[in-house]
C-alpha cells in the first residue's frame, strides 16, 4: 500500500469514528506515523483527503445500488431498490454519506466517471432522463439528510414517506415514457 492510500485508509478511520472536524493533515500523519509536513510529499492537502473520501462514497454508493438491484424482489421496480441502497448506506455509514453528499464535490480531483458511473445507474432507472433522475436524487438525498438529522416529527412513518416519493418519481418516469412513444 503506498503512502498516498495508507493517508486515504488513515482519513477514512478518522472520519468514520471521529467526523469530518478530525480529518486533518496533522492527525492523519499521526496515524500514518509520519509528520505532517512529510505527509505532504504523498498527498497535496486536505482537499485531496475529502475528494478521495468523496471517491470512497461513490464507490460504496455504486455498490450499494449494484447490491440493492441484485437482491430486489421482482415486485420492486429499479428505482425503489435504488433508493433502498441509497437509504440503507446512508444509515450505514453516515460520516462517509455526508462528506460525500453534503458538501462541494470536488470532480475535478475525482477519478474520470465516476459520478457518472454512480448517477449512470439511476438515470438508466428512470428511462435515461437525466433531469429525472437528479429529481430523484434530490427526494432522495433530502430524505436521508433529514432523516440522519433526526428532523421529522416523533412517529413519522418513514418508511411510508419514501415509498410515496418513490412512487411518485416511477410515476413522472412512466409519464414521459409513454409521451416519449
Amino acid at each position: 500500500m503506498s503512502r498516498a492510500d495508507e493517508a486515504v485508509a488513515a482519513a477514512l478511520a478518522l472520519l468514520e469514528t471521529e467526523g469530518e472536524d478530525a480529518v486533518t493533515m496533522r492527525r492523519v500523519a499521526e496515524r500514518v506515523g509520519v509528520r505532517a509536513p512529510s505527509l505532504y510529499k504523498h498527498v497535496a492537502g486536505r482537499d485531496d483527503l475529502i475528494a478521495a473520501l468523496q471517491a470512497e462514497g461513490l464507490r460504496a454508493m455504486g455498490a450499494a445500488f449494484r447490491e440493492a438491484l441484485a437482491d430486489s424482489p421482482p415486485e420492486e421496480s429499479p428505482l425503489a431498490a435504488l433508493a433502498r441502497g441509497y437509504r440503507e448506506l446512508a444509515r450505514r455509514r453516515p460520516a462517509l454519506y455526508r462528506v460525500t453528499t453534503g458538501q462541494r464535490l470536488l470532480r475535478m480531483r475525482l477519478p474520470p466517471g465516476l459520478e457518472d458511473e454512480v448517477g449512470g445507474a439511476l438515470a438508466a432507472a428512470l428511462g435515461g432522463d437525466g433531469d429525472l433522475a437528479r429529481a430523484a436524487w434530490a427526494f432522495a438525498h433530502g430524505m436521508a439528510d433529514l432523516e440522519l438529522n433526526a428532523r421529522f416529527p416523533d412517529g413519522a412513518d418513514l418508511d411510508r414517506a419514501w415509498q410515496i416519493g418513490v412512487r411518485a418519481l416511477d410515476a413522472a418516469a412512466a409519464r414521459r415514457a409513454r409521451a416519449a412513444r
